[in-house]
Formats: structure tokens, sequence, C-alpha cells
């Protein structure tokens, strides 16, 4: 469904996001997460929104906070799975619903909810089999701007935190400072690509992004 809903949801739901996509390093990490409307307006006191409109400190601070109090997933795609991924499925979109599907079935098989919503970006039916191979009866809605409802702000803030933290895990791993985004990481993957080859970028970075193919033609 891509029409605009009136949000938040006024029925207990879940809702699922996602942090990672957008940067050439680093994991994507898909999060979901339950709410009953006592909880979404306890999400909306504490100050939780789109963590696009937030410091990374006060999205950890936040993060802590729902894990606290939400019924939560996440799971967490490695930039070498993400792109034995990326070749098999061959399509971000097909990607990015595999990751919400793992999030909203170990969710739901927990805290059975009538709804589920999420961003749009892409076709739904791909969640919607995925679930009902598993038994799982829930209306699945994508609309734009999925961050205004509580669930998904929620899901945005758990997601960016654990990108953030298994980012510098990553870059402690490689002794290298890994830069958030898609700007300005060319002299990294090059640096990378010198210290320990294709390989080593493998494990670090998401391959299909055009900054792979400059930093091997040494543009």
């Amino acid at each position: 469904m891509a029409e605009e809903l009136t949000l938040p949801l006024p029925e207990p739901h879940i809702g699922s996001d996602e942090a990672g996509k957008g940067d050439y390093f680093g994991y994507l990490v898909v999060a979901a997460v339950a709410v009953t409307p006592e909880l979404a307006a306890e999400l909306t006191r504490l100050g939780v929104k789109d963590s696009k409109h937030l410091s990374d400190r006060r999205a950890a601070e936040l993060a802590q906070l729902v894990r606290m109090i939400c019924p939560h997933e996440v799971v967490r795609i490695s930039p070498a799975r993400y792109n034995q991924l990326y070749q098999e499925l061959g399509n971000l979109n097909l990607l990015l619903a595999w990751g919400h599907a793992r999030a909203i079935e170990n969710l739901i098989a927990r805290v059975p909810v009538p709804v589920i919503l999420s961003d749009q970006f892409g076709d739904p039916h791909y969640i919607e089999r995925s679930l009902m191979q598993h038994g799982r009866q829930a209306r699945l809605l994508q609309t734009p701007r999925a961050e205004r409802d509580p669930a998904v702000a929620a899901a945005s803030v758990l997601a960016r935190d654990v990108f953030l933290a298994t980012l510098a895990r990553l870059g402690r791993q490689v002794g290298v400072q890994l830069p958030k985004g898609a700007a300005h990481v060319l002299p990294t993957a090059r640096r990378l690509l010198a210290q320990g080859g294709p390989e080593v970028l493998g494990q670090v970075a998401k391959l299909h992004f055009r900054t792979t193919k400059q930093a091997l033609a040494g543009e």
C-alpha cells in the first residue's frame, strides 16, 4: 500500500526500519519494534523520532530506552553477507525486503499483532509471502515517511544505533576508521585495497557501490 496513511496507527502494531543501506561501509541493519497505543504515546513523550533528525549520541540514548520498554528484534547483515545476498538476489529492494521479513518474523512470533508498518521501498508481496509461509497472519502497510509513526521511528533509532556500533567494530578490526555515508569514502577504500586487497574491502564495504569500481580502477 503506497498511499499516505494517517499516522500514528491507532492499534497495536509492529514498525520496521533499516540503517546502513546508503552507507558504503558497514552493516545493513533492520529493526522491528512492537507497540501498543500506550507505548506509542510514551515513545513520543520520550522524543523518539526518525533517527535522521537525531545526533549519534541522542540516537544511542533513545535506543537504550526503546530496548527497555518495547519488544524488538534486530537483524544484522554483515558486509560479507550483504555482498553474498546482493549477488544472489541482484536487487537492493529484494535484499531490504529479506531483512525486514526476518526481523518482522522473529518479532511477530513473540508478539502477535494485526498490523505491520514499514517505509515504502518496493513490492510488499515479498514480505507478505514470507510471513504467510511461516503462518503469520498480519496486514502489511507500506507508506512514504513511515517514520512519522512511533513504532517505525523507534525501529529507525535501534537500527541506527546498531549500525554505528558495528561500523566502529569493523573499523577496529581492520585498523581504519570507517566513515559513514557514501561521500568522501574513496580514500578509505583505496587505503583498504592497498592494505589487504579486495578481500579485506569485501569484509567491510558494500561492493556494488560505484566506489568499489573507482577504487579498483585507481580513479
